[in-house]
């Protein structure tokens, strides 16, 4: 009996727990509003597209974004990761924010995330991250659904 299987299913395991630190590492460096250390994690011609539709193209962009006072603290959960193929995976996460001086989530702040990741010489870099406002219009019960989930994560 081969045990081909099993190794693929270890080394998916492997790579979606490195995936799920990359997308960790990424809002960590966010919370310390560190941008170098949020550019190293993306390849080199990373995008990042966030909450308010800019865009940021490549590490020297990305390293270069500067963060105002308002800019609050990620909480997020990680829905799923699937992957394309070996070397391709995509990460979906719905997030909120602490904003400065306070204790609780501000609802208009929740988004959700999508981080596409690569792998190159072992290494998984984010290829592309996605921060999508939740507004679900017309759909109150929805918002605060997600509210109340993200909250459990405080």
């Amino acid at each position: 009996m081969s045990s081909k299987p099993s190794q693929a299913l270890d080394s998916r395991s492997v790579d979606e727990t490195e995936v799920r630190a990359l997308y960790r590492q990424l809002l960590s460096g966010w919370n310390r509003r560190n941008a170098g250390a949020i550019a190293e994690l993306f390849a080199e011609n990373g995008v990042a597209i966030g909450f308010d539709g800019s865009e940021l193209a490549g590490q020297k962009e990305i390293a270069s974004q500067t963060f105002d006072d308002s800019a609050g603290a990620f909480v997020s959960k990680v829905r799923d990761v699937q992957f394309l193929n070996p070397k391709i995976a995509i990460l979906r996460a719905v997030a909120g924010m602490v904003l400065p001086g306070q204790s609780d989530l501000a609802p208009d702040r929740n988004s959700f995330q999508t981080l596409v990741a690569a792998k190159s010489n072992n290494h998984w870099r984010v290829a592309v991250f996605q921060d999508t406002p939740a507004r679900f219009d017309g759909r109150p019960e929805e918002a605060r659904s997600v509210t109340e989930d993200l909250r459990r994560q405080l």
